[in-house]
């Protein structure tokens, strides 16, 4: 099974035509790493093999390469910064809540529900279409990335 964060951001790259054809099963993820000791399992998984892998391949990707030289942006590169757009017009759209909170402000809350009821869309519309059946599992991810409501709520 390929980890579905490696394929989301590899969907794009320039060698997709020489690819062969590869079947996933995608799943909603659930939670492995519970306490410490878990760690131990995560580190030797083929998973964190290929999460490793992919982030040196991006590291050897960019090494003297300058940050003003032309490369090229994919269409699935250019779908991200859409996305990207998109979530940053809604912060934009949901301003803070004028309001003492030791545990951030409540207007992340109102942000975050748009999110989750908007995620599975988002992530979507930056997949090809023989791949939209990742779209669930990645949603999680991408919800993930900014932070848990849950949290916020117990701790308020």
């Amino acid at each position: 099974m390929c980890p579905s964060y490696f394929f989301f951001f590899c969907i794009g790259s320039s060698h997709e035509d020489d690819m062969p054809v590869v079947s996933f099963n995608f799943m909603l993820p659930k939670k492995e790493i519970s306490m410490v000791p878990d760690m131990g399992k995560w580190k030797r998984s083929q998973a964190y093999a290929d999460y490793m892998g992919f982030i040196l391949t991006l590291n050897e990707g960019v090494k003297g390469k300058k940050l003003t030289c032309e490369y090229q942006v994919s269409e699935t590169v250019e779908k991200l910064l859409a996305m990207l757009a998109t979530l940053d017009r809604w912060i934009d759209e949901t301003p803070p809540v004028d309001q003492p909170s030791r545990f951030g402000n409540k207007a992340y809350r109102t942000w975050y529900a748009k999110l989750d009821q908007e995620a599975e869309a988002l992530v979507t519309a930056v997949l090809p279409s023989e791949r939209h059946d990742a779209a669930p599992e990645i949603a999680v991810y991408l919800k993930e990335a900014v932070g848990s409501i849950i949290y916020k709520h117990q701790c308020i």
